[in-house]
């Protein structure tokens, strides 16, 4: 909204004029959207400690976990208004790529939204039901990856980019619509299976999309783009506020999450945080690099995957000791803030190597 308001100002001044740079207008937003959450943080906590939303913890998890029932949740709700206000404020509001980035996450937190209000109002620790949550999940994120399909301007946007190798792709056509509907959800059940334990799940994803951001603006540029020998794709760079609102919000969110938290996102946070993530790797033709940097994602996931596989096929045999995979470790004895730092760490070096596939090639 302002980008119009400061492009009408710069014919009198001219210094308005670097507000229609993408990179002064991330900046803005990253600031933007922090503040925002710094200020409506302990509103929104108040507010859910009054209306008694407290987070019910399962009786089959890690016993210290036991503690935590009452603490708030549904604090996504503050990282989704942070978010919004900002987009709204430094966004391109004409651009489709933001416009159906912002409205996928939404669709999926409010998917959240209606799972944690049957988990507090009902007391049911698993909310929905899995074939309803997964029935909404695919509808909101095939009408994001039809949409992106059908305003696809270049060849490029309707193919898998193989990183570290030279002009290497895939052409897929329409496939590509079933690779970002994969992307998409699978993402977006990945961050909401990490979500475990105060600040595990939101930082990971504040790297990741920093590093999406950057990688959105290099793709929208076209001397950045041919330089780096990737594919150029016109009005993607948009994403870049996008992703400094996702990064500024999640880390307004961890102040209050940090352990011991105040505050739980609820799916609310994760299942629209994961989607976020999932519809901008799509978009910027980067879905192998997300699934590299968010290695941490990917194996919370699998650790689920096989876990229960295992259960079944081997009557009743576990392969770890508790998923997913950060209970495993919280059970061989690591303190909970020790598994945090740790996959924190793990998630620096991924996203590293993610970024470095801009170059290596």
């Amino acid at each position: 909204m302002l980008i119009y308001l400061t492009d009408y100002l710069s014919q009198f001044v001219s210094g308005f004029t670097v507000f229609q740079y993408i990179t002064m207008r991330a900046i803005m937003t990253v600031v933007t959207a922090l503040l925002i959450s710094f200020w409506i943080g302990p509103k929104v906590i108040r507010a859910l400690v009054r209306l008694k939303v407290g987070q019910s913890i399962r009786d089959d998890g890690p016993q210290t976990h036991l503690t935590k029932t009452g603490t708030p949740t549904m604090g996504g709700v503050m990282i989704l208004f942070s978010m919004s206000i900002a987009i709204l404020l430094w966004g391109d509001l004409g651009n489709h790529y933001l416009l159906i980035a912002t409205l996928t996450m939404l669709g999926f937190g409010l998917i959240g939204l209606v799972d944690d209000y049957q988990k507090v109002v009902f007391k049911d620790p698993n909310g929905m039901r899995s074939r309803t949550k997964f029935f909404w999940q695919s509808v909101v994120g095939l009408i994001s990856v039809y949409a992106l399909f059908a305003l696809a301007q270049v060849p490029s946007e309707t193919q898998l980019l193989i990183p570290y190798m030279k002009d290497t792709f895939i052409h897929l056509g329409a496939w590509s619509m079933l690779l970002g509907y994969l992307v998409i959800v699978g993402t977006s059940n990945a961050v909401n299976l990490t979500d475990g334990l105060d600040g595990l799940a939101i930082m990971p994803a504040v790297m990741i999309a920093a590093a999406l951001g950057v990688i959105a603006y290099v793709t929208g540029h076209v001397y950045f783009a041919d330089y780096l020998q990737i594919p150029y794709i016109p009005g993607v760079g948009e994403l870049a506020v996008f992703c400094a609102a996702l990064a500024g919000a999640g880390l307004g969110f961890l102040w209050f999450n940090a352990h011991p938290a105040q505050v739980f996102m609820g799916d609310v946070g994760s299942l629209a945080i994961g989607a976020a993530l999932g519809v901008v790797a799509f978009a910027v033709k980067q879905e192998l690099v997300l699934f590299i940097m968010g290695g941490i994602f990917v194996a919370e996931t699998l650790s689920v995957i096989l876990q229960v596989g295992s259960y079944k096929l081997r009557n009743g045999k576990r392969i770890f000791l508790m998923a997913p995979l950060h209970h495993h470790f919280e059970q061989k004895g690591w303190h909970e803030s020790q598994v945090i730092v740790r996959f924190w760490i793990i998630t620096i070096l991924l996203v590293l190597i993610g970024l470095a596939s801009l170059k290596i090639r």
